[in-house]
This record gives C-alpha cells, sequence and structure tokens, in this order.
C-alpha cells in the first residue's frame, strides 16, 4: 500500500470518526451562543429547578432487549408578553450520572417560543432511565417554562411514540 493511499485510509477513518461524534445531538452548539442572555444580580427573577423524564431506549419483550428512540426535548414559554430563562440544561443517564450539559448559561426564549434539543436515535448513553434537570428563571407572576419529551421511533411499517412531561422539583 502507497503512502498516499495510507494518507487517504486515514483521513476518510478520521473524517467518519469526527462525524459521529458531531451526530450526538442535531441541535448546533452555535444555537446556544446566540441565545445567550445577561441576567443582572438585581433583577428580580424567580428561580427554579425542573426535571424531565427521557428515554433512549426502552425494554421489548424482555429485559435483555431494547428498542432505540430519538428524543425531543422541548422547552416552551406559555407566556404571552414575559420572555423566560433557562439557566442550564443537563441530561443524565439511567445511574444518575451526567452525560452532558448543553449549556450553563442562560438563554431566553421569547413569548409563546419553544426551543428543542434533539437526542438522535443511535445516542444510547441515556439508557432506559435518562432524564433532564432544568434550571430556569422567570419575572414574579409569569408562567413557568413548561417541559415535555416525546420519543419516537419505527421500524419496517411499525411506530412507537410516546410523550414525558417535567416536573418542578425546587
Amino acid at each position: 500500500m502507497s503512502k498516499l493511499s495510507s494518507l487517504i485510509l486515514l483521513i476518510l477513518i478520521l473524517s467518519c470518526a469526527e462525524k459521529s461524534k458531531e451526530e450526538v445531538s442535531s441541535i448546533d452548539p452555535v444555537n446556544w451562543n446566540n441565545r445567550m442572555a445577561e441576567i443582572a444580580s438585581s433583577d428580580s427573577l424567580v428561580k427554579g429547578t425542573s426535571y424531565l423524564s427521557v428515554y433512549s431506549e426502552i425494554y421489548s419483550e424482555t429485559e435483555h432487549r431494547t428498542h432505540n428512540l430519538t428524543s425531543t426535548i422541548s422547552m416552551r414559554n406559555t407566556n404571552l408578553k414575559d420572555t423566560i430563562y433557562i439557566n442550564k440544561a443537563e441530561y443524565f443517564d439511567t445511574e444518575g450520572t451526567p452525560i452532558r450539559t448543553y449549556f450553563d448559561r442562560p438563554i431566553y426564549i421569547k413569548p409563546m417560543e419553544t426551543v428543542e434539543i434533539v437526542i438522535d436515535e443511535k445516542d444510547r448513553s441515556g439508557g432506559t432511565g435518562a432524564n433532564f434537570l432544568f434550571q430556569w428563571s422567570i419575572k414574579p407572576y409569569s408562567h413557568e417554562p413548561y417541559f415535555e419529551g416525546v420519543m419516537i421511533s419505527t421500524s419496517g411499517q411499525q411506530g412507537l411514540s410516546f410523550t414525558t412531561q417535567g416536573r418542578r422539583v425546587e
């Protein structure tokens, strides 16, 4: 094998490995940077934390067989006039080990807007008991953010889908 062929093969292998790393989540991280918000410490915002269960995979037939799922995580602002802020979005696996933090600086969500995180079907890192913790801030008397997960899988002519809803824990 010539040096040129070896070099081309190495480049192909590395580019495939890099592509699979990028495809863990289909939301471009630049999106979070474009949404960053500065919150002054003098702002009298109400803070809270919400929990959302998410499933990377679910059991089928036995505990030894699972189906992979694509998860759409929606962060919704149900206020007609007030912007809300999500300060941190952290993803945990079944054992409660942090997998990744999508952002840990405040982002804004405009009135009636929805911002989403998509976890690809091939990303099984969360397992059967994955979850998110969201830290958020809102103006007093505003509606709290609404968090929802939609999980889906299709195989052949069969489809599977279900939803989960977030709960305030702090």
